[in-house]
Order: structure tokens, then C-alpha cells, then sequence
């Protein structure tokens, strides 16, 4: 699913931060619950540190200064830095949350406040090896050395229990559940439709029964017309007879779970065209419809070199 360890160790970020968002969120807003405290304590104390931690401490950051970045006064240093702060921070908080589940409520108030600095390292810390960190260990580790990350990671992840990553993305979705809206929820609907009408790819997307439900740029030039004539109709009946065994196939596919892609590219008009279906799915995995997505790619294969200047 990751192809390099930097995705990998990003997608752990993305969760982590989604977690921390939920229960700063929650927790500013009325008392924790004891249950919520209690998955808190386990998913940070068992994953954000005891897996993910190890996971850079490991497998990563030896290899990094094996190839020249510093452990000392540099980049390595400071991060190892705030993986200590982050065990001490996540001691205090796992000291009081088991407090406070064990009743003592008048705690209430320390908690949140350890957590929320506990909260502010954590997402500075994924910024900076986001943003700073890991593009500095793709440049200097070569394709073996990457690959020996990944399988050190998952090997770690298979020591810690079967179906590591499952588990705790799990679990990060119950303590998230009904707290955390989508970035889209802040945007006005109109602002969004503008938004997918300015993306350089046309999307259609066809409901889980599979019908026709929205396509973007209306009253834009297309490379496949649509008018609203077949919105509620069967995909099924949007294709030509020849390729319609492949548009079950892609689709049955999907909804079985067999398949997260089916790819296409054209000729057409002195161009390549792009076709790519995508399954949709909820936080839950459950399946929701197929996106479509069409793009012309002429101009992409023609680039070579790099460019860095605005023109």
C-alpha cells in the first residue's frame, strides 16, 4: 500500500495528528470521558511511541546517520531530542489519565492541559520530519538501504502483534469517531464545486447501486461531453456494449475489495487521454461509489529537465 518508508511513516503522522485534532477538539469543549482516556492512553503509549517511535529510532535514523546527516547538532539529534520530551509528556499524561479514570475527576483540568502540550510537540515534530527530515533521507539513501527501512518496519509492526497497522488504525477511528469533520465541512458548497471545476482532470462519480451522481466541469470544454440527461442512470448504460463486461468486472472489483485501481490511456485527437477508477470508500472502508477521472496527459509526457522559475 506505501511504496517508500516515507509514505509509510507520513501515513502514521496523518493518523496521529487526526487523533490529537479529535481529542483537543473534544477535550476543550467538556470533561474527557473515561473510555476516551483510556484508548488515548493505549494508542499513543502503543503506537505513536512504543511502534512508530522505534520504528524511525530503529530502522531509519541509523541509516541516516550512516549516510552523513549528524546525530549530534543536527537534524537527527533534535528529533531524538523530542522523542524524549514526547516520553515524558506522554508519562505525565498517561499518570493522570489513569487517575482520572481511577475517579480522581479533580485531575480533569492537568490532563488536557499535558495533553494539549503533549499534542503541540507531536505535530511539530511530524512537521519537521515531514517537511525537513525525510526529503534529507531520500537524497542521501539509495534504493537498498530503502528497502531494508521498509522490511525493518514491517518486521517491527508483525513483532507487535498481527495485523499491527489494522489495529491501531482501528482504534484511531473509534477515538475519532463523530469528533473529527472532513477539511471540506469548512468550505462553502460552492467553493468546493469551483475547486473540482479548476482541477486539470474531469471527475464523474457513480453511487454504490451505480448510478450517475455527479460529474465535474459542467459548461466547461470536456474531453468527454456529459449533460445532465444522465444523471441517475446506470454507468452500465453510459458505456458502449463492447466495453460493458469491463465496466462490471472494475466494478465488481471494487465493491469485493479485489482491486483499488484500473488504469486506461487513449489516443484521441492528437492526444493521450488518462482514464483512471478509483473505489470510494468511508472511513469504515465501506464502499460507496467508483470515481472516474480523465485527464489529458499530451503535455505531462513531454516534459523533460526541471523547471523552477516562474515564468
Amino acid at each position: 500500500m506505501y511504496e517508500t518508508w516515507a509514505d509509510l511513516l507520513m501515513a502514521d503522522h496523518e493518523q496521529t495528528e487526526q487523533v490529537i485534532d479529535a481529542l483537543e477538539k473534544k477535550w476543550l469543549q467538556k470533561k474527557p470521558a473515561t473510555d476516551t482516556v483510556q484508548k488515548a492512553i493505549r494508542y499513543f503509549s502503543e503506537f505513536a511511541d512504543a511502534c512508530h517511535n522505534q520504528k524511525e529510532e530503529q530502522h531509519l535514523f541509523p541509516r541516516l546517520s550512516a549516510a552523513g546527516i549528524p546525530r549530534q547538532g543536527g537534524p537527527l539529534g533534535v528529533m531524538l531530542m523530542e522523542h524524549e520530551r514526547s516520553k515524558e509528556l506522554l508519562a505525565d499524561f498517561c499518570d493522570l489519565g489513569n487517575r482520572y479514570i481511577a475517579g480522581e475527576t479533580a485531575v480533569a483540568d492537568d490532563l488536557v492541559k499535558v495533553f494539549l502540550e503533549y499534542g503541540a510537540l507531536l505535530k511539530s515534530h511530524y512537521w519537521k520530519e515531514n517537511d525537513i527530515l525525510y526529503p534529507m533521507g531520500r537524497k542521501v539513501l539509495g534504493a537498498e538501504e530503502d528497502a531494508a527501512i521498509v522490511k525493518g518496519i514491517e518486521e517491527l509492526e508483525a513483532a507487535l502483534g498481527a495485523d499491527t497497522r489494522k489495529t491501531y488504525q482501528k482504534l484511531a477511528r473509534e477515538i475519532t469517531e463523530g469528533m473529527l469533520e472532513d477539511l471540506s465541512a469548512g468550505l462553502d458548497k460552492n467553493v468546493l464545486a469551483a475547486i473540482l471545476n479548476t482541477l486539470p482532470i474531469e471527475l464523474s462519480f457513480v453511487d454504490a447501486e451505480d448510478s450517475v451522481r455527479y460529474f465535474s466541469h459542467e459548461n466547461h470544454p470536456k474531453i468527454f461531453p456529459r449533460t445532465r440527461g444522465v444523471m441517475g442512470l446506470k454507468v452500465q448504460n453510459c458505456h458502449p456494449p463492447k466495453s460493458m463486461h469491463m465496466v462490471n468486472q472494475i466494478l465488481a472489483d471494487f465493491k469485493a475489495g479485489k482491486r483499488d485501481e484500473a488504469s486506461f490511456w487513449i489516443d484521441m485527437n492528437d492526444k493521450k487521454i488518462h482514464i483512471r477508477y478509483f473505489p470510494v470508500l468511508d472511513p469504515h472502508g465501506e464502499y460507496l461509489g467508483c470515481l472516474e477521472t480523465v485527464q489529458d496527459i499530451t503535455a505531462i509526457q513531454q516534459l523533460t529537465g526541471q523547471k523552477r522559475l516562474l515564468d
